[in-house]
């Protein structure tokens, strides 16, 4: 889940460039396409999975659809208000996820674990609004934040659902149909754009930014995620996106984009911190 982090903060430098061509809806949908046909030839091409329809496909409409959901409400949220808005509203996630998991599959929170979330959710919301108070104070929600809290919902309520809907099936056969379902979603959201988007007219910086959204943040993090459902309580697999503003920050960095302040910086260290106690802490599992 700390690749998870990793890989999904570095789409946000890369998605930025494709942006001024190409809208971010119908971006998703030929994303999850590419990381849908990308899947495809990995479980059935390299690890010669059989090429068989799995038991009880409704599974993955439904998981497939909660991620349609989360993807299309957040860019849709991107239109109404600001990155830093939605991404304190992603804070809520991890809680959302420990709060269904314990419905969907009975797990649920020790008092540590509950104070090593609420502990580095503190510290990711100070990274995100850059250690200023007064932003945070000033935080006003309006109907983007909404739109982006019910698709925060959806990818709650999906994590828990991956070990519940889990039937032993490979896990790159199960990634597969799940990127698939997603596509499908997305696709269908996406479909009156698509239609008038001149593919051929696309830059080249286009296809190179799809190519990394479509193998790592998408298909390479689906694998991982749906690894590390049927391991860990959902409440700690989604705590790791604490770790993507902190990843930011770092790419930043490194970039040439300039470092953050010291202030920033310990939020970031309070998130870290608060992960580590939340690694330690003992797994409480249904029985």
């Amino acid at each position: 889940m700390v690749l998870f982090a990793a890989l999904i903060a570095g789409s946000f430098s890369l998605g930025r460039l494709a942006l001024p061509y190409i809208a971010p809806v119908p971006l998703n949908a030929i994303r999850f396409i590419m990381a849908a046909l990308a899947m495809g030839a990995i479980a059935f091409g390299l690890r010669r999975q059989p090429v068989t329809m799995p038991a009880a496909p409704w599974r993955f409409l439904i998981t497939g659809g909660l991620m349609a959901v989360y993807f299309v409400s957040m860019f849709v949220a991107l239109t109404m208000t600001s990155p830093v808005a939605t991404s304190a509203v992603f804070t809520l996630t991890p809680i959302l996820t420990a709060f269904f998991g314990y419905f969907i599959v009975g797990q649920r929170l020790t008092p540590l674990m509950a104070i090593s979330l609420i502990f580095a959710g503190f510290g990711s919301i100070w990274v995100i609004f850059r250690g200023d108070l007064q932003a945070i104070l000033g935080f006003d929600v309006g109907a983007g934040e909404l739109i982006y809290f019910g698709g925060c919902i959806a990818h709650a309520i999906y994590t828990p659902l991956l070990r519940r809907f889990n039937r032993g099936e490979p896990l790159v056969v199960l990634t597969f149909f799940n990127v698939a379902a997603t596509a499908l979603w997305v696709t269908l959201a996406a479909a009156p754009d698509l239609a008038q988007i001149d593919f051929l007219a696309l830059p080249p910086v286009v296809w190179l930014v799809l190519a990394y959204l479509a193998i790592f943040p998408t298909a390479t993090t689906f694998f991982l995620v749906q690894f590390a459902s049927v391991t860990l309580p959902a409440s700690k697999v989604m705590a790791y996106g604490y770790l993507v503003p902190v990843f930011v920050i770092l790419y930043e960095g490194l970039l040439g984009n300039g470092w953050v302040s010291l202030s920033v910086l310990a939020g970031a260290l309070v998130t870290v911190l608060g992960l580590v106690v939340l690694y330690f802490t003992a797994d409480k599992r249904p029985g």
